[in-house]
């Protein structure tokens, strides 16, 4: 049983390291369900 398993999770990934979809990805397959994905310039 992961540690994602069941739960709903929103994700935030940066323009210059980890993108949001890629984020998404893998949480989607440790068992959550993405409910909003994007990716911001932090600045």
């Amino acid at each position: 049983m992961s540690i994602l398993e069941g739960k709903k999770v929103i994700v935030i990934g940066d323009r210059d390291g980890i993108p949001g979809p890629a984020i998404a990805l893998c949480a989607e397959s440790a068992g959550a369900e993405v409910i909003f994905s994007a990716t911001e310039c932090f600045v």
